[in-house]
């Protein structure tokens, strides 16, 4: 019965497992919302008849072919329009309402309140574009995405541009897709800072231009990241990366990359409507900027990480941990604290090392190759024990051909003092804290020897 119960457990926690793979492995959820132009102009004259006809045609056959995608439950759409509520003149650059917010299920109101526009007013785009902030719900793991349909430009006060993106770089939304309905060609360029522009010069192109556009929001795309060695080939691997998104600045994706089970740099689902910065974090890190993924290709993203090792190895006679700071050759920059006895990756190149014995020793210009190991050993110290009879003042310095310099102060409460230093000419310098004058100081010198054991008694 109790092995019974085992087997059970078992295939339990196999399920629980799988469960979480699932979980984790679920897509985020994608929601499309459609800005659409409801102004007076959209009543002109465009092929077979008023552009508002055509587009209330295409956009329901298009919104047709997406009702089995939204029917699997990871895919919503809303539809906000402008210019359809208020007529001109007088002007109103408030005429913008959400006519459908997002949820499951709801391509047949969209379809039936796009069928009932009468187009009337003005062409608010800022307005409308900045009131779309709001109609994306809270949501942790959202791709938003706005596809503005337009037959013109910018009527009131706003900057399309500007607003979005400032949505943009808030992380609200993603770079949108803006469809020109047969657009005036001096007015296309009004609208490439304001996202993806696609221009509509004719129903055919129209129609084709929506399946681009929903097929790019919808699709992800596979890309390869190879981070490279000296000879360019894409053997490096085992590094943590960081991908951000290139105008909000916050973070995609994070892995560590791995190489898979044929020696190539494995293959991620990336989000081709995202403008990626890679930063791989080597020692130091490299960083890539403003990375396009193509969609239905697969990318290759590269990055020069050739790297090398460090080792610092340990002296059995040392008792202590001894650590050393890493900074690149000529500068003050701290790029790593690395402890002896270890083993670490570096970018091949120059540094300065600043090893944490006492005294403190510098290497300057220490090279590390790629593919190889570059190793630095410390001589081992000397056990020093200072016995001053009492507790005092004082500190210890080491001979250097410039004169003495100071290596560490005494303990103000301890009458024996034990210390690691390592080989060389030393002086110690005491005053006992109960001597009141000057006169009663008290200096020492002591050599240290590699592996020595030495007293040193101050009288």
């Amino acid at each position: 019965m109790k092995q019974l119960n085992a087997i059970v457990f078992f295939f339990f926690c196999l399920a629980l497992q799988a469960q979480s793979q699932i979980e984790e492995e679920r897509p985020p959820l994608t929601r499309i919302l459609f800005v659409f132009d409801g102004s007076q102009s959209m009543y002109g004259r465009w092929e077979s008849g008023a552009k508002i006809d055509v587009a209330q045609r295409l956009m329901g056959q298009m919104l047709d072919s997406l009702q089995g995608i939204q029917e699997e439950g990871n895919f919503q759409l809303a539809l906000r329009v402008y210019g359809h509520q208020k007529p001109v003149p007088p002007q109103d650059c408030s005429d913008t309402r959400l006519e459908v917010p997002f949820s499951n299920g709801n391509i047949y109101k969209i379809k039936r309140v796009l069928k009932a526009i009468k187009p009337k007013g003005t062409t608010p785009i800022a307005g409308s574009l900045l009131k779309a902030s709001d109609d994306f719900p809270p949501c942790e793991d959202c791709r938003n995405i706005v596809i503005l349909i337009t037959d013109g430009v910018e009527a009131c006060d706003g900057d399309p541009c500007v607003v979005s993106k400032r949505l943009q770089q808030k992380g609200i939304i993603l770079k949108p897709f803006v469809i020109g309905i047969g657009l005036d060609e001096d007015f296309k360029n009004s609208f490439e800072c304001v996202g993806t522009y696609f221009d509509a010069a004719d129903e055919n192109t129209f129609k084709n231009v929506l399946g681009v556009v929903i097929s790019q929001a919808l699709d992800n795309t596979t890309a390869q990241i190879n981070l490279l060695d000296s000879r360019g080939k894409p053997t490096e691997t085992n590094v943590p990366v960081l991908l951000y998104d290139h105008t909000s600045q916050k973070v995609r994706k994070s892995f560590v990359h791995t190489l898979n089970y044929k020696g190539q740099p494995d293959t991620m689902v990336l989000d081709p409507l995202v403008v990626y910065d890679m930063v791989v974090h080597t020692i130091p890190p490299v960083r890539v900027d403003s990375i396009v993924i193509h969609p239905g290709t697969h990318t290759h993203i590269g990055a020069s990480t050739p790297q090398g090792q460090l080792e610092l190895r340990s002296n059995s006679r040392q008792s202590t941990k001894i650590s050393c700071i890493i900074k690149p050759h000529g500068k003050n920059e701290i790029l790593h604290v690395q402890d002896f006895g270890t083993l670490q990756r570096y970018l091949s190149g120059t540094y300065d090392l600043e090893i944490l014995t006492l005294p403190r020793i510098f290497q300057s210009g220490v090279l590390i190759n790629p593919s190889s190991t570059t190793t630095i050993a410390v001589p081992p110290p000397g056990m020093v024990t200072l016995q001053a009879g009492t507790s005092g003042y004082g500190s210890i310095f080491v001979q250097r051909e410039d004169g003495y310099e100071w290596v560490t102060d005494l303990s103000e409460s301890g009458e024996r003092q034990v210390f690691q230093l390592q080989p060389g000419q030393y002086m110690v310098v005491f005053r006992s804290k109960f001597a009141q004058e000057t006169a009663y100081s008290k200096t020492k010198e002591f050599r240290v020897s590699p592996g020595s054991s030495t007293i040193v008694k101050i009288n």
